[in-house]
């Protein structure tokens, strides 16, 4: 699937032409991977760091990244709109757990209360992984069956076949299956956590986890040299913190760590261009079987959701349609008053 080394038919650049023995490369994944996990709980906990990591430092970066680093950092608005994109989306998550204020009348508002704002969230989301769908799609039509550089995308060596048009669909029904659009909250405060995640009992650990088999897929077939970080360790850092950290806030996690590593990546992007450098294999077979699982279980997904939604006789976007299963429960359970 991976490999530290050169791949015929591409620019030649991996880690183990720049001296990195293979133990050292795992050893640097799992400190990108630790840091992941690390930053996004520095970021979520205190109101005053995500103001920081989403409001002061994204100022700091776009300065250096066109004086200091110009010519150094990414500049090109693929990657520019990657990071900003997700960035927004955390000040929006941040403004959705702290905003607030008193009206002329006396009474109290809150933005978690606003439901043309809430239902920003799921919206969102869709369009970023119809976004990803398309590149898919493209990658198909310009690069069926062989490998070529991205146009628009120096460096950047795919191969294109019948996986992109199966994961490509894995996609769709991903958006599809984002269900309980009216059902995004806050978590109390009760206990020593305090951060007051954005939470989502509606977004069950079977959706994520066709998420991230199609969203690895994805990153495999369109980005096959930044998949070992940006694929691997990105997508794991997120999920492990919402199943083992803090329940029911996946979505948030998964914008705090994806802004996390663009804002470095910006600053750095030799580290994955051409210092680190981990290679896909180009192996057909792998790419078949990649998005196949995404394919299968993102359908598996979708029959479910049709399933539950017919039996109970109900809207799967805009009611609960999991709320009598025991993982629903255990999240709603938290929620604030």
């Amino acid at each position: 699937m991976f490999t530290f080394q050169s791949v015929d038919g591409t620019a030649g650049l991996s880690a183990a032409a720049n001296g990195f023995s293979t133990i050292t490369v795992l050893l640097i994944w799992v400190a990108v991977f630790s840091s992941l996990v690390i930053l996004n709980e520095v970021s979520r906990r205190w109101k005053w760091s995500g103001f920081f990591f989403w409001f002061i430092l994204p100022v700091i970066g776009t300065v250096a990244w066109f004086t200091v680093l110009k010519g150094v950092a990414y500049t090109d608005w693929f990657h520019l709109a990657k990071y900003y994109s997700s960035t927004a989306g955390c000040i929006f998550f941040w403004c959705f757990r702290y905003v607030k204020g008193t009206r002329k009348d006396g009474t109290a508002w809150e933005l978690k209360n606003n439901k043309f704002f809430m239902l920003l969230i799921p919206a969102i989301l869709a369009i970023n992984i119809f976004e990803a769908c398309s590149r898919d799609f493209q990658v198909a039509a310009q690069y069926w069956g062989r490998i070529g550089e991205l146009s628009d995308e120096a460096g950047m060596f795919v191969h294109g076949g019948p996986w992109n048009i199966m994961n490509g669909i894995a996609g769709i029904l991903n958006a599809v299956t984002i269900v309980g659009w009216f059902g995004v909250c806050v978590r109390g405060t009760k206990g020593k956590d305090k951060s007051r995640d954005m939470i989502w009992p509606d977004m069950m650990w079977f959706w994520i986890v066709a998420y991230d088999l199609w969203n690895f897929a994805y990153t495999y077939n369109c980005l096959p040299s930044h998949a070992w970080y940006c694929g691997f360790a990105l997508l794991l850092a997120p999920t492990l913190a919402a199943f083992f950290i803090n329940k029911g806030a996946w979505l948030e996690n998964r914008a705090r760590t994806l802004s996390i590593w663009c804002f470095f990546a910006q600053c750095w992007p030799a580290f994955q261009d051409e210092v680190v450098v981990v290679n896909s294999t180009y192996n057909p077979v792998i790419y078949n079987i990649v998005s196949a699982l995404a394919l299968t279980a993102n359908v598996a997904v979708f029959v479910f959701m049709i399933y539950k939604s017919v039996k109970r006789k109900m809207n799967p976007w805009t009611n609960s349609i999991y709320d009598d299963m025991e993982g629903f429960q255990k999240i709603a359970a938290q929620r604030e008053a």
